[in-house]
């Protein structure tokens, strides 16, 4: 477990995940506390990635579970396997015919035959998805439970439950209770409102687009090669990227595929032309590459006019040969 919120930090720089100490201090405190975080944000901020660099700096396995409308407690917890039982039913059929000697009704035949029940209703044929997974693993575990808000209200409800007293009922065979509380991290890009009771049982974390500051340090770690000139254009025009009234906001993740993708072409600064050939890496909707361009041509004029400036001679400079 980590020692301290510095701790937190230094472990997760390690996995190359670079946070400050707020979002540090939120993981530290829900894994003390043993309470849920439930990471909220925009897409490619980090908060799947969180949960990962959580796992490796833990040295645990991480189990995911990726929600989606219509999933349900099934593949969320456990499924049946009926064709490895049907299997072992034809297998074992010479042995089923004993069992049923001497019986003269279907009534003393069903009943003879659920005497056996626990053949086949038990762990042998039972598939254990993402959550049973966690509660029922022997070795401590991390659990990210993916996308939380793209799941029914009704799976939300369960989750609950399963959260609140992390056991699973299997009516079959019994009550199996967690190990050990693994640390849960939830995430949400905020496509439906998360419930007040799920809320009050998570510890809350919102990740938003990175500060200038963290995102050059993040595009450093991440992308080595790039020539800080380069660096420092790419992050000014992404921070201006993101203040337009775009359908999809490009995030860090788009941000590390654009950098990539200028150190494999040799770029060595931004100019219109290298814009115009790769500003669809980072936007997906036409009419966002649009505005986009409009704006870093303004932009990238601005800088050349700058340039230009400061290379000109200062007219009110004396001449000093001329003087002599």
């Amino acid at each position: 477990m980590f020692d301290s919120v510095e701790d937190v930090q230094e472990r997760l720089a390690e996995q190359q995940y670079i946070t400050d100490k707020r979002v540090a201090t939120v993981v530290y405190l829900a894994i003390k506390m043993g309470k849920p975080i439930l990471i909220e944000g925009p897409a490619g901020v980090g908060k799947t990635e969180l949960a990962k660099v959580i796992a490796s700096a833990l040295n645990r396995e991480l189990i995911r579970l990726q929600c989606y409308e219509g999933l349900d407690e099934a593949k969320a917890l456990y499924e049946w396997e009926y064709s490895k039982q049907l299997l072992y039913t034809q297998i074992l059929k010479d042995k089923i015919s004993e069992a049923l000697a001497g019986t003269t009704t279907m009534t003393e035949a069903v009943e003879q035959i659920s005497k056996e029940d626990n053949v086949f209703f038990s762990e042998r044929f039972l598939v254990p998805r993402p959550l049973m997974r966690a509660i029922t693993s022997e070795t401590p575990v991390v659990l990210l439970i993916d996308e939380v808000d793209k799941a029914d209200p009704e799976f939300k409800a369960f989750l609950l439950e399963v959260l609140s007293d992390f056991q699973v009922s299997v009516p079959e065979i019994g009550t199996f209770k967690a190990r050990q509380i693994p640390p849960v991290l939830l995430t949400s890009n905020n496509a439906r409102e998360m419930s007040d009771a799920l809320k009050r049982r998570c510890l809350h974390l919102y990740i938003d687009f990175p500060s200038k500051e963290q995102e050059a340090k993040i595009l450093e770690l991440k992308v080595p090669g790039i020539k800080e000139k380069l660096a420092g254009e790419l992050i000014e025009a992404m921070q201006r990227i993101r203040k337009i009234d775009l359908k999809k906001t490009p995030s860090i993740s788009e941000t590390l595929d654009w950098g990539k993708a200028l150190v494999l072409l040799n770029a060595d600064s931004l100019d219109e032309k290298t814009v115009d050939d790769t500003l669809s890496l980072i936007l997906k909707y036409e009419g966002d590459i649009k505005k986009a361009q409009e704006e870093l041509r303004r932009y990238l004029r601005g800088k050349s006019a700058e340039n230009e400036a400061s290379a000109a001679p200062d007219p009110r400079a004396v001449d000093k040969t001329k003087l002599n």
